[in-house]
């Protein structure tokens, strides 16, 4: 059975209603076991029960070569510029921090593969008490939804040293339940405006502002974007 994200996002949350679910992260080795208490594989372990999950279903998807290649989930199996589906989860208590891409590997993967623009991102925020998980709230967006600027980058990243190593998130949304911790902060309107303040990013910043790729980056992303879907980024 073929589902695209949408039909995906409305399995879990209406149908499944996962939201408000709890669960246990343990392991077990030789007879003993043992609580999971770290927050450090909670990512990973969500993502295997997504694809386990959608495995029972009935679903049927493609998989990437490695884990950590794009997508996590390709959902049209007859054609690779659509359904695809990345999964990221984030500690709901503070605010997102998880990377949606590395910068330059995203710089040169738009250059080869623009329609990636069109992914969807699932998104699960938890929760996590001692050992006991729950879900809190699960959203599906498209990069640009998730995505912003920052008071120093035209695209929030996370920067050390001025070195640009990830695209980071922005906070999109207001938590619900309890006393949030910040106000919502902008996103992007569109791809094109998304891509474009990806544009000026690597512009501003000094290790890629002079070279040959940036500055014909732009151009060529917009025209392979249009060779390969058919239509104008916008």
């Amino acid at each position: 059975m073929q589902l695209s994200a949408q039909d995906i996002y409305e399995k879990l949350v209406v149908h499944n209603r996962i939201i408000g679910e709890k669960g246990i992260i343990s392991f077990i080795l030789n007879g003993h076991d043992i609580k999971i208490l770290s927050k450090d594989s909670v990512g990973n372990l969500l993502q295997e029960w997504l694809r386990d999950w959608l495995i029972s279903e009935g679903v049927t998807f493609g998989k990437s070569p490695g884990t950590q290649d794009f997508p996590d989930f390709q959902l049209d199996l007859t054609d690779p510029k659509k359904g695809m589906l990345e999964v990221k989860s984030f500690d709901y208590d503070n605010s997102p921090n998880f990377d949606v891409a590395a910068f330059l590997a995203y710089r040169r993967s738009l250059l080869l593969h623009p329609y990636r623009l069109d992914s969807d991102y699932l998104i699960i925020g938890y929760s996590m008490v001692g050992h006991y998980i729950e879900i809190k709230d699960v959203w599906l967006k498209k990069v640009w939804e998730i995505t912003g600027p920052s008071q120093d980058w035209p695209l929030k990243c996370q920067v050390k040293q001025g070195e640009i190593f990830n695209i980071r998130p922005t906070k999109w949304y207001l938590r619900t339940g309890k006393k949030d911790r910040g106000p919502k902060l902008p996103v992007f309107n569109s791809a094109l405006q998304f891509v474009q303040a990806f544009d000026a990013t690597q512009r501003q910043w000094t290790a890629t502002a002079r070279d040959s790729i940036t500055s014909t980056w732009l151009n060529k992303v917009l025209a392979g974007y249009k060779a390969a879907t058919g239509n104008d980024l916008v």
